[in-house]
């Protein structure tokens, strides 16, 4: 802990010099608010002050979160303001007069007027954009848009630019996978497919934006190949309890299900909050391998697989956040979730010197159980120090986490004529895991003047990791240990992190740096053969971000940061798990960190057209492989350190309102992705393809209160590591209707109408042949009501992100 408390030390230092920094400041003396056209407060609103005498400009500034603004001015005289922003008529103050220096005067309560265009007729208010360029991240406006209007919160996830979701749940952005998603800041602590259930829950008339943060600031864990995905839900300011009901019930071949209710009660000292969400999963999965094993002769062969899958999910929160007084509030929360499940499939392997010719049979019969439990602790304070803004806050976290992975194995051996070879093998894994995460950390914020911001904090996690592997197999009718798979895999992570971030504003131009340094000690330990791997290094992430305002409707961005990537801890896990003998996948308890160098330009043209350029490159790039095994003719699966990974990306977004009716989004993302590898098992690799994907979204107004929408993906051929991925696509349909003035909503929905969505991917691997075609059940038929109840002006939990994201996102679930 010597290092850390360097760290501690150094940022100490550098805190109380910005606090003292901060003190001989002079104060801001002139202050205001402003409201948008509901009268809630307009952030980010620009506001420039000039003299009354010759309307020269004195200062200008930028509206916080809750609307407020303020200027300090020395010298006597009449002043007035003038607040703009896009969709909004430009707002001119009163003129208030300084009788002496440093007076303090208060231009009180303000409201922004939408500007409004007559169409045949028809009155259309202009908002805000669907989409907004920010500094550090894209912005997706749901709240007021009609193209959102009756989604759920994954649907309108799927039309973010520049973000895919594939039919296993797996969340890709700009093409790369690992993408962090929280809601209002605080990781959602569940799998892919566990958070796919919980946003079809959620419904778009709770979601205020989307942000899209390719390259996250320092103030973030440098962890994050490609980004992070934070979608904030609406607030409001009064008191009183509110909620909502949700329900959905879907089919396709399988029935499937979900319900959940949110709760909110506030009032002048207190607020608490809660939820709690079950959905029940069940669908079927073919999966068809063909491949070639090199020998002599060469072996063939052919497996057809089936599986059926059953899911419970009960996912929770609940907390209170007390106010101590205007400054200072203390909160807790916790979080959880209980999920089991399982998971029946029959395989069927053919094996023979060609596809025509047959020789044997392996039929292979598996039942696997799940059950994964989480609950995670959170104390949490805020303290506001200043009228301008400047704030400390703490965290403190604490989670545990229990699985338990069961496998039972039959594998028959048949000759060609049915004829069983030998005796059928039973076999048998139980596999309980533990993991214990705590972390505590602290940020500090301070205005050191109107236009120069800085941002401090330190933050330090501690991680455990038990995995127990206890393998059997039946032998004379008793289970008896197998020793050539038993094992026990203990790893502990700790990890010691500072930052800063110094913010800049011109007049035209926002610039801000930053610097984030990392120090991580970690030991794997494989028990049984007592395989010990450790590693200590330190790190250090620059980033820098850059916005030019060209004029009020072009603006050009740029921004730069260094991540990194641990491996999850179930990929460092060295246990084996068979799909059959010939099919298996293990862990690699060697595997490195990648660290990864993002650059991005950016146009915005009229706050909604957008074009981004990017680039990328990572070294020891951690890629899902399958490869050989030679000595058995087996195929397995496993995670890999390639030597880099270089990505080229443009992505174009034009929304079009062609009709008073109809309004379409289409995005167009293209990419180049190459891999690196001079020795991988044996073999040379290198792959290198340009690939785009193109997503339409056509919403109809039919009548008021009543939508319908359809919509298109397509993704072209992919080579991603060892793997070619074949071209993927879809079209949803759906409609909605919202009932009871606007508190409930009725949608039924088709996806994937033509059922064309599949995975099929070969080898990228030199010297090694297979084909795999892939068919979930994706065809769904669905109904969802909404309700909402109680005021809808309830101010929810303030915002906060907890200390345990990145290490929480490593975490199987």
């Amino acid at each position: 802990m010597k290092t850390f408390y360097t760290i501690s030390l150094t940022l100490t230092l550098l805190l109380s010099t910005a606090a003292g920094f901060a003190q001989t400041n002079p104060k801001p003396n002139i202050s205001g608010v402003i409201l948008d056209e509901n009268k809630k407060p307009a952030d980010y609103v620009t506001v420039v002050l000039f003299k009354a005498a010759d309307s020269s400009i004195v200062k200008t500034a930028f509206t916080d979160p809750s609307g407020a603004f303020a200027f300090n001015v020395v010298n006597k005289g009449s002043y007035f303001y003038k607040a703009s922003n896009m969709g909004y008529k430009t707002l001119k103050s009163k003129t208030i007069v300084l009788t002496e220096n440093n007076q303090k005067v208060d231009f009180g309560t303000a409201q922004l007027v939408a500007t409004a265009q007559n169409l045949k007729e028809v009155n259309v208010a202009v908002t805000k954009p669907l989409i907004e360029r920010k500094m550090d991240k894209v912005v997706m406006n749901v709240s007021n848009s009609s193209i959102m209007t009756g989604s759920t919160a994954l649907e309108v996830l799927q039309k973010a630019p520049g973000v895919t979701v594939d039919q296993n749940d797996k969340i890709s952005m700009m093409g790369k996978q690992g993408v962090l998603i929280q809601l209002d800041g605080k990781q959602t602590y569940m799998s892919s497919a566990d958070v796919a259930n919980l946003l079809r829950n959620m419904q778009s008339s709770e979601i205020e934006s989307i942000e899209l943060i390719t390259n996250p600031s320092s103030k973030y864990d440098a962890a994050g190949n490609s980004g992070i995905i934070n979608i904030k839900t609406k607030k409001s300011k009064s008191g009183g309890t509110n909620g909502s009901l949700t329900g959905t019930a879907g089919y396709g071949k399988n029935f499937r299900g979900n319900a959940g209710l949110n709760l909110n009660h506030r009032t002048q000292k207190l607020n608490l909050f809660g939820n709690y969400n079950y959905g029940r999963n069940e669908r079927d999965n073919l999966i068809a391998i063909d491949r070639i094993s090199n020998g002599t002769p060469d072996t063939y062969f052919m497996q057809v697989g089936t599986s059926h899958r059953k899911q419970q999910n009960n996912n929770f929160k609940a907390g209170l956040d007390y106010f101590i007084d205007k400054k200072n509030t203390i909160g807790v929360l916790v979080n959880g979730y209980f999920n089991h499940g399982t998971e029946a499939s029959v395989n069927n392997t053919v094996i023979g010197p060609s596809f025509q010719k047959i020789d044997s049979t392996l039929v292979s019969n598996t039942l696997q159980t799940n059950k994964y439990n989480n609950i995670s602790y959170n104390l949490n304070y805020k303290s506001v120090l200043d009228t301008a803004g400047s704030e400390i806050s703490a965290d403190v976290d604490y989670s545990k986490y229990n699985g338990n992975d069961g496998s039972n194995y039959e594998n028959d051996y048949l000759f060609a004529n049915g004829n069983r070879i030998r005796p059928i093998n039973y076999t048998r894994n139980n596999t309980p895991s533990i993991i214990d995460i705590k972390a505590f950390k602290v940020d500090y914020n301070v205005s050191l003047s109107k236009t120069v911001k800085l941002e401090a904090g330190l933050k330090s996690s501690w991680v455990k990791t038990n995995n127990d592997l206890q393998a059997e197999e039946l032998i004379s009718n008793n289970w008896q240990n197998d020793v050539r798979r038993s094992n026990q895999f203990i790893y502990d992570e700790n990890v010691n992190a500072a930052y800063t971030n110094l913010n800049k504003q011109f007049k035209n131009t926002s610039v801000q740096v930053g610097l984030r340094m990392e120090q991580t000690n970690s030991k794997g330990n494989l028990v049984t053969t007592n395989t010990v791997v450790e590693r200590s290094y330190w790190d250090f992430f620059p980033t820098l971000f850059v916005q030019q305002t060209l004029s009020k409707n072009n603006q050009l961005g740029f921004s730069y940061s260094r991540r990194i990537d641990r491996p999850s801890y179930d990929a460092l896990n060295p246990f084996i798990y068979y799909l059959d003998q010939y099919t298996y996948s293990k862990g690699n308890p060697f595997l490195n960190p990648q660290y990864t160098h993002n650059f991005e330009i950016s146009y915005t043209l009229l706050q909604k057209y957008m074009l981004s350029v990017g680039y990328s490159r990572v070294n020891d790039v951690i890629t899902e492989v399958i490869l050989p095994d030679a000595a058995n003719k087996a195929l397995y699966q496993t995670n890999a350190n390639i030597a880099k990974n270089i990505s080229y990306n443009a992505n174009l977004n034009i929304p079009v309102q062609i009709t008073k009716w109809w309004q379409t989004n289409n995005n167009l993302n293209v990419f180049y992705l190459s891999f690196e590898a001079p020795d991988l098992a044996g073999s040379a690799l290198k792959t290198g393809k340009t690939s785009f994907q193109f997503k339409s979204q056509q919403t109809f107004t039919i009548v008021n209160g009543f939508t319908a929408e359809l919509n298109g993906s397509y993704e072209s051929p992919l080579d991603y590591g060892t793997l070619s991925l074949k071209a993927r696509y879809y079209v949803d349909a759906g409609v909605s209707k919202s009932l009871f003035n606007k508190k409930a909503s009725l949608k039924l929905a088709l996806s994937d109408v033509f059922n064309m969505s599949e995975n099929n991917l070969s080898s990228a691997y030199p010297g090694l042949t297979y084909e795999v075609h892939q068919k979930n059940e994706t065809r769904i038929g669905r109904i969802s009501f909404t309700y909402r109840f109680g005021k809808n002006e309830i101010k929810p939990a303030r915002r906060r992100s907890t200390g345990t994201e990145s290490e929480q996102g490593r975490m199987k679930n």
